[in-house]
């Protein structure tokens, strides 16, 4: 047996945090029991200073541009930084899964022991099969040209094998302004013979809503600046999220990721839907690409679950979900360490399925075990860190 102490342990199953809390696993990790400490003359015990708190579960990260780390230049916006990311992109497949390694090692130190991971072709498979974190790869479908729709669908269902061995897969949309209806259309089929989680990006730049709403923006000269014809693109005079839900499939777990320049009005909205929504904010990434946040009290008044992401190294300096919590907290104190705690751990393991082993400290799971030191008044700080007990 391991036995853990620390002032407080934080289990996110419903119950209010454990003062002197211990935590006894068996040697694999798994959860014995949970309790408050009281004997001082147990030696094989190590009081930590801090708090407990179950692994981390990262939403929505690409590990495959982890080369592109401090290559990007910040705050200029998600079209140049996608063109940047296809003209960076194609290095050497070395250099690729070096950088992918050291992302996957770099994710496990910070406490991650899950990811749902965007993949655009099967080069990172051998390093999820090989890895200590639990992965879910979406196999990401871009493709604007409708007359390619039925061979983006075909294509990723096909590259779901090589994956066979590196955890659990789906294939997914990019975003909004690089599918047709084509695509989307096809999608909708496809997912209903099939088992398939699903994660957009959605509404990270303003300019993805003035393409749906008036065909004009950024997104417009994007498209023209790459040769890529959008003439059977219509205009639709809603913002992406009210012109895309009602043609989403009904019959799987959604991930709308980003949510930068969702309104309140796009919140509400989706309220009318019954298609197992879940919003994933990654801020770190907001700060670095468009220099703005969402409005997190817009989805703190929804009752659909948050998630958090780290994004890439290409738009993070770093893959900690500690330091996700942290741009939160300091943007809005309001929201409490326990909402942002579920954000990163609960909410994460029901999306993908994984409730029965991770996001909670239970008699019974193996979720690992993070301490956060310089926990300070019922919050973390700016000093805090995450140590991985287990």
């Amino acid at each position: 047996m391991k036995k853990f102490t620390a002032d407080y342990v934080f289990t996110v199953d419903g119950k209010t945090p454990i003062p002197n809390g211990l935590v006894v696993t068996d040697d694999e990790g798994r959860i014995l029991s949970v309790s408050s400490y009281n004997d001082d003359n147990d030696k094989s015990i190590i009081h930590h200073k801090g708090i407990i708190v179950p692994g981390f579960i990262n939403s929505h990260c690409h590990l495959e541009l982890s080369h592109l780390k401090g290559k990007i230049e910040e705050k200029e916006g998600l079209p140049n930084f996608i063109k940047k990311v296809l003209a960076l992109r194609n290095v050497s497949e070395k250099e690729i899964i070096t950088a992918m390694k050291e992302a996957d090692k770099l994710m496990e130190k910070n406490g991650i022991v899950a990811v749902g991971d965007i993949s655009n072709t099967s080069i990172s498979a051998d390093i999820k099969a090989q890895s200590n974190i639990k992965y879910h790869t979406f196999i990401e479908m871009v493709g604007i040209d409708p007359d390619i729709a039925d061979e983006l669908v075909e294509k990723a269902d096909a590259m779901k094998s090589e994956f066979a061995n590196a955890g659990s897969v789906s294939i997914t949309l990019h975003a909004a302004y690089t599918l047709s209806k084509n695509l989307l259309k096809n999608f909708r089929k496809y997912c209903k013979t099939h088992k398939n989680l699903i994660s957009i990006h959605n509404q990270e730049n303003d300019d993805e809503n003035a393409l749906y709403r008036y065909k004009t923006g950024a997104f417009v000269d994007f498209y023209k600046d790459l040769g890529i014809n959008i003439d059977h693109f219509v205009a639709m005079s809603k913002n992406t999220l009210q012109a895309l839900v009602p043609l989403f499939p009904q019959n799987q777990n959604i991930l709308l990721v980003h949510n930068t320049f969702t309104s309140l009005k796009d919140v509400y909205m989706l309220k009318r839907f019954d298609h197992g929504f879940y919003w994933c904010f990654c801020p770190g990434a907001n700060l670095y690409i468009e220099n703005t946040l969402p409005h997190f009290d817009f989805f703190t008044k929804s009752e659909l679950p948050a998630t958090l992401g780290t994004d890439s190294l290409a738009s993070n300096k770093t893959l900690s979900i500690l330091e996700e919590m942290k741009i939160v907290k300091n943007s809005r104190p309001e929201i409490s360490f326990e909402t942002m705690l579920q954000w990163a751990t609960l909410n994460g393991a029901k999306f993908f399925g994984w409730e029965g082993e991770l996001g909670s400290i239970e008699k019974g799971k193996k979720p690992g075990l993070n301490l956060i030191t310089n926990f300070k008044d019922g919050h973390i700080t700016d000093k805090s860190e995450v140590v991985k007990l287990i």
